[in-house]
């Protein structure tokens, strides 16, 4: 069965970084294109950042480019997003979602209903 498994979350003060990382298990990593996704109480999931299986094609929601940056390691089946300049409205529930390659063309994939393979979520609080 495949596992998606979010860490790296946790409390962390306005301006300040922190890096999550996702680990897949049961799939072939690099036939996967890779998604983060993040929901905040009360308001509906919003899909973050995107990256394709090979990596040269990514995506960022205008509220968080230039500040979050994601990357993939195909040789050790891990996923990462690197958080810079956080503020207190990047507080949520943080998601990482995997969806095959084959099927689709070569971008990375925006929308949550096209992820099939979900994590539990890992909290990020951004405190002011």
């Amino acid at each position: 069965q495949v596992q998606v498994a979010e860490s790296g979350g946790g409390l962390v003060q306005a301006g300040g970084s922190r890096r999550l990382f996702c680990t897949v298990s049961e799939l072939t990593f690099e036939n996967y294109n890779m998604g983060w996704f993040r929901q905040a109480p009360g308001k509906e999931r919003e899909g973050v950042s995107c990256i394709n299986w090979s990596g040269d094609s990514t995506y960022y929601a205008d509220s968080v480019k230039g500040r979050f940056t994601i990357s993939r390691d195909n040789a050790n089946n891990t996923l990462s997003l690197q958080m810079n300049n956080l503020q207190p409205e990047d507080t949520a529930m943080y998601y990482c979602a995997a969806v095959s390659r084959w099927g689709g063309g070569s971008s990375c994939r925006r929308e949550s209903y096209e992820y099939g393979h979900w994590g539990a979520g890992i909290q990020v609080t951004v405190s002011s």
